[in-house]
């Protein structure tokens, strides 16, 4: 995590009364996250889906992990895909 988020990260934390740490991003989460927000851009053909679709993500990761939602959009994703194809 950068200097600048890690920085936003402290100030949310303190925003929402929670230890930071609840919101440290692992290397793989955020592959996973930059990944998902590609996703959005590309398949959407609207790059402002990329960071509604990580807050929904955030949001749904309450009681499901990380890789199980990433896992979930990517299958909605390649079905979408082949449906639309001829």
């Amino acid at each position: 995590m950068d200097k600048w988020l890690r920085q936003t990260r402290d100030v949310l934390a303190t925003a929402a009364g929670m230890p930071a740490d609840e919101l440290e991003l692992s290397a793989d989460a955020e592959l996973a996250l930059l990944d998902l927000a590609r996703i959005a851009a590309h398949e959407s053909g609207a790059r402002t889906n990329a960071p509604l679709l990580c807050y929904l993500v955030g949001r749904a990761e309450r009681d499901v992990g990380l890789d199980a939602l990433a896992a979930a959009v990517r299958d909605s994703t390649a079905t979408s895909s082949r449906k639309e194809e001829p």
